[in-house]
């Protein structure tokens, strides 16, 4: 979902519990609930809320904090527990990857670590990376599949992803 990838970490910091929805099988309701959020009612397609959030005013930011409040209780009405999905899908991957003995999550993990690792040490020894929006997004689909990697690899919880979220929030922008 193109809401999550472009505004992941702003909504991720104002409505945690939307933000794990997004990425799920209720991403709908998540939707409807953001719509509702920045414009009062549910039928906002998902270039409105994508062109309302790229300068989001403070009002629709609140609205946002409250929308998740109810949101969590909602999913808690439903029996839905977000958490308890995302660690099962992380699971069935691992299960997955147990079960096949495939060498390709190892490869990719590899090559997405090493780009990742080229870039910063080209960073740190001076060497002008280009400002080409196509280069930003590839250095920023590296960054973010290192995330994944070490999620993959090591594991992570809902805790420490909002950890990531706010570290990664308060860190200046070049």
């Amino acid at each position: 979902m193109d809401i999550l990838k472009t505004f992941g970490p702003l909504i991720g910091s104002v409505a945690p519990t939307i933000a794990t929805a997004l990425g799920g099988p209720v991403a709908g309701l998540a939707v409807k609930a953001v719509s509702n959020a920045l414009f009062g009612h549910e039928n906002g397609t998902e270039d409105d809320i994508m062109t309302a959030l790229a300068n989001p005013t403070g009002d629709q930011l609140s609205a946002l904090k409250k929308i998740d409040a109810d949101f969590k209780v909602q999913m808690k009405s439903l029996d839905i527990d977000l958490e308890r999905i995302a660690a099962s899908d992380r699971d069935s991957a691992r299960q997955m990857q147990t079960n096949t003995r495939s060498s390709i999550p190892a490869i990719l993990a590899t090559i997405i670590i090493g780009g990742f690792a080229a870039i910063i040490a080209m960073r740190v020894s001076g060497f002008q990376v280009s400002s080409d929006p196509m280069v930003n997004d590839l250095v920023t689909t590296l960054r973010d599949g290192v995330m994944l990697v070490l999620s993959f690899y090591f594991g992570s919880s809902h805790s420490s992803q909002n950890k990531d979220h706010l570290l990664y929030n308060s860190v200046p922008k070049e």
